[in-house]
């Protein structure tokens, strides 16, 4: 591709690797950032401390299900969680175009205002720019957030061992098909709606129960559940197997990716966490996600391999196996 940034870099995907390996992390590379987890961790007087950022630019601003608003702070809570950390604090830096309404404003600091209450955090500081009409896409949220990691809590790909269970928290796509159909103005099913949501509570219960037998979690958001697992493989230098039976796409979202052709193994989701698990405690992790309004869908999807290093296989239900590659081209930009 030609020297400059194209809208594709900025979907997780492949391109998304390249832009960060060759001309960025040159400029920041430091032991901590090599990791390129979901967040930062790094020792402080009185333990491990998490930290993480993240910009929101998703249009619509609204759709169905969430907002902006929505987004930045589960995003947010989620990284922090990904990390084992518990979430403590978080910021929020608004970037509004000239003209946006003060309602419009309101409506998603309402939002981000009760996710922050559910998910037990306090948004502590901040920052407001407004730019000339035509400068952003109405508004922009960038947010930062910290928390403190339990000891009991280890969460890094090295981690990852072959004969571990490969587990995902519920349906996949649900988010990027419900923000493209309001960008497109779609009629789409009633069932549609963002899966964004604060999973920290019911991640934290898992980590309670079965400590450091959870060797890394992610949440599959831009790239999709199949990029996600990808990443995984290469860092742990493990192979993984999916069953395709297992992956769950609801009947709704599978339909609109037949017609306009998505794979929802690569569209973006806002709520759900993959886990690797050690096996022996498989059983006690699905019935304590089973548990919980954000977990009652969760399955195990896989399992990780010796061989097939770096690659990600899946089992389909004709019996063949099928490789996943990282995303290359984008099939919802801005998704988030």
């Amino acid at each position: 591709m030609d020297e400059v940034i194209w809208l594709v870099h900025g979907n997780g995907g492949r391109f998304s690797h390249e832009l960060m390996e060759r001309h960025i992390m040159p400029y920041f590379k430091n032991d901590v950032l090599a990791v390129l987890h979901d967040g930062a961790q790094f020792a402080v007087p009185q333990g491990r401390m998490a930290f993480t950022t993240d910009s929101y630019v998703v249009t619509p601003a609204f759709f169905p299900g969430g907002n902006i608003g929505k987004l930045a702070v589960c995003g947010t809570v989620n990284d922090l969680t990904m990390n084992g950390a518990i979430p403590q604090y978080l910021s929020c830096g608004l970037i509004l175009e000239e003209g946006l309404p003060i309602a419009t404003l309101e409506a998603v600091l309402e939002t981000m205002a009760r996710m922050a209450k559910e998910a037990g955090v306090a948004i502590v500081t901040g920052d407001t720019k407004v730019v000339e009409k035509g400068a952003v896409d109405g508004l922009y949220i960038n947010t930062a957030g910290v928390g403190m990691i339990p000891d009991s809590v280890h969460i890094e790909p090295a981690r990852v061992k072959p004969g571990m269970k490969v587990i995902v928290t519920g349906s996949v796509g649900d988010h990027a098909v419900a923000v493209m159909g309001s960008r497109f103005g779609l009629s789409l099913p009633e069932g549609i709606k963002t899966d964004c949501a604060p999973l920290n509570h019911m991640i934290h219960e898992v980590l309670s129960a079965v400590g450091d037998k959870v060797a890394v979690m992610r949440d599959p958001t831009r790239g999709g559940l199949a990029t996600t697992l990808h990443e995984i493989a290469e860092q742990a230098q493990v192979g993984i197997r999916l069953d395709e039976a297992s992956v769950l796409v609801h009947e709704e979202v599978q339909s609109v990716c037949g017609i306009l052709g998505y794979d929802p193994l690569y569209l973006a989701n806002e709520g759900k966490a993959v886990l690797i698990v050690e096996p022996d405690v498989e059983k006690t992790v699905l019935d304590i996600l089973h548990k919980h309004e954000y977990g009652k869908e969760a399955v195990t999807i896989g399992d990780t391999l010796s061989g097939n290093v770096g690659k990600v296989g899946l089992r389909t239900v004709l019996g063949g196996v099928r490789l996943l590659e990282p995303l290359g081209e984008d099939q919802v930009p801005r998704i988030c």
